[in-house]
Order: C-alpha cells, then sequence, then structure tokens
C-alpha cells in the first residue's frame, strides 16, 4: 500500500539554522515512532506534513498530496500539540462537538461522534465539566480527543506524555497503543522519550540533526543479542578468573558480568565457573536491545 506520509529530500532552514537537511522517510499504517532528542527537526516535519510551513526543498507528501498547497490530503490528518491550547470555559463535550463540526461532520453525527471519543479516551463521567477544572492527565486527553473526532486516517501526536506523572504516562501510552492496534487508526508519534517508542511503536524513524539516523521495525532494535549477562551475588573476580582460565572473557558491569559474542562453548564455562566459585546467581540471559543503543552507537555528528 502506499504511504500514508512521505518525506522525499525533506530540507527546511530558518536562516542559517538547519531544521531539517534532506530527511527522505515513509510512515505506512500502525504505529510509527518519530524519535529524536530536542532540536532534531521533529516538531519541524509535523508543521510540514499538517502544511502550516512550506519546505526549503523536497517535498512531503500526505495521501499523496502536498499539504502545503491542498487540503485535500490534510483533512485527513488530526494532531495532538505538545503546548497547552485547550479552552478553560467550556466542557469537553462543548468543545469536541465543535471541532467535529470544524472538520465538516453534521451536528447530529458530531455529537455521537463526541460521545464515543469521549468514552474511548476515559472521560466520559467528566464530560460535562469545564476544562479549566481538569488535571494535566485529563487535558492531555482531551487534547487527543479532538485529534480523534473526525476519524482522521493518521493523527500526528506530539510529546503526548509531556508533563504527566508515571502513572498518567502509562495511562496515555496504553491509550494511544490501542487506539493504534484497536481502533484502527493510524498513528506518528513524535517524542525524545525511548520508551515512550518502545512501549507503543511499531517502526520507528530517528532523526538526528535534521537528519535521519536510522529507520526500521522496533523489534529490530529491541531483539536479543549475542551478549551475555550474568548478574550473580558474590564472587565476581573469581568466576572472571575461572573464565579467563578458559580463554572467555569476562567485564564486570556493577552486579552483572558481561560476556559479547556468547556462544555454546562459553555457555559450558560459565556453568562451570558458577559451580566451581560457588556463586549465588540472580540471573542470566542474553542483553535485550534498546533503542538508547542506536544514540550510544551512532557514529559521532550523525
Amino acid at each position: 500500500m502506499p504511504p500514508l506520509l512521505q518525506a522525499a529530500g525533506l530540507t527546511k532552514h530558518y536562516g542559517s539554522t538547519i531544521a531539517l537537511e534532506d530527511a527522505t522517510f515513509d510512515v505506512h499504517e500502525g504505529v510509527t515512532g518519530l524519535l529524536g532528542p530536542n532540536g532534531a527537526g521533529k516538531s519541524t516535519a509535523i508543521k510540514l506534513f499538517l502544511g502550516l510551513i512550506r519546505p526549503t526543498s523536497g517535498s512531503a507528501e500526505v495521501l499523496g498530496t502536498k499539504p502545503y498547497e491542498t487540503v485535500e490530503g490534510r483533512a485527513r490528518l488530526g494532531y495532538m500539540p505538545e503546548h497547552e491550547c485547550l479552552p478553560s470555559s467550556v466542557t469537553a463535550s462543548e468543545f469536541l462537538m465543535h471541532m467535529a463540526q470544524v472538520s465538516g461532520l453534521p451536528p447530529a453525527h458530531a455529537r455521537t461522534r463526541t460521545a464515543d471519543i469521549l468514552r474511548h479516551v476515559g472521560l466520559d463521567e467528566e464530560r460535562y465539566r469545564a476544562i479549566g477544572e481538569y488535571s494535566t492527565g485529563m487535558r492531555q486527553r482531551v487534547k487527543l480527543a479532538q485529534a480523534l473526532v473526525h476519524d482522521p486516517v493518521l493523527v500526528l501526536l506530539d510529546e503526548p506524555t509531556a508533563g504527566l506523572d508515571p502513572g498518567g504516562r502509562e495511562e496515555m501510552l496504553d491509550l494511544i497503543s490501542r487506539t493504534g492496534h484497536s481502533f484502527g487508526i493510524s498513528i506518528m508519534l513524535s517524542t525524545h522519550l525511548m520508551g515512550d517508542i518502545e512501549r507503543t511503536a511499531d517502526r520507528v524513524i530517528v532523526l538526528e540533526g535534521g537528519r535521519v539516523a536510522q529507520e526500521g521495525p522496533v523489534s529490530d532494535f529491541t531483539k536479543d543479542t549475542t551478549t551475555l549477562l550474568v548478574e550473580v551475588d558474590d564472587h565476581h573476580d573469581e568466576i572472571i578468573t575461572a573464565l579467563s582460565a578458559s580463554g572467555v572473557t569476562a567485564i564486570r558491569r556493577g552486579q552483572s558480568l558481561v560476556i559479547e559474542d556468547a556462544g555454546d562453548a562459553e555457555l559450558d564455562a560459565v556453568r562451570d565457573a558458577l559451580a566451581s566459585s560457588g556463586a549465588r546467581l540472580r540471573r542470566m540471559a542474553p542483553h535485550r536491545g534498546t533503542l538508547t543503543d542506536i544514540f550510544r552507537d551512532a557514529p559521532h555528528g550523525v
């Protein structure tokens, strides 16, 4: 299937400041993470796809159309901004009804859609309270709800867990995952938090310094590696000495011993070293990659 979003050589300069430089990537159905540190170009990319700004060169396309030239494609997008933007004196129900009708839904359809979306984001019982009385977590849910109320093909979420406490963050991530995987609306999640991407996304696009550093399925970056972690309570030095005698190099990191490129021979050597030292084994397992490894392993200056 054709991509929902497509960046081709996408470049945006603000005078001498480079926000994006020759970025090329596609966003398909499902949940896609747009990951990068602050200043990497994530918000600029979102503004380009929303048609709020024009590229310096290259192109940004939404469903095959350029959003800064026509509303046809961007009308099928939803957008949850990072900044505070909600009216405080109206209720969530009134606000969503208004946003649905602004997007072209007739009043009866807008009313039904509003009720469904408020139920989906967990605000059904609070829908008649003024938004100004809401907690930070509830306001974030309203922002997500207004991005969904007109039944878009794809929603762009800009730092959706910003300002949330740990419990609120987990609830928002669960809601994003359910929206993308059960509700049938595709998502591009822009964040600097790698854990948010690992919890929700199918694919990841990594921006650094305005360029695409890496991209691919999240599972490619979080699969088991050949590095073995052996966590023991004691006798670390004895185990390292025994492994060295067997030709196996182990490096201590805290309570764990790290063995690179571990195969059957290395596993046998670890077993024998544990038995001879009498160490108490807590855990032994392959190291599982994380998205943090992308930045640790990237060449300097990418």
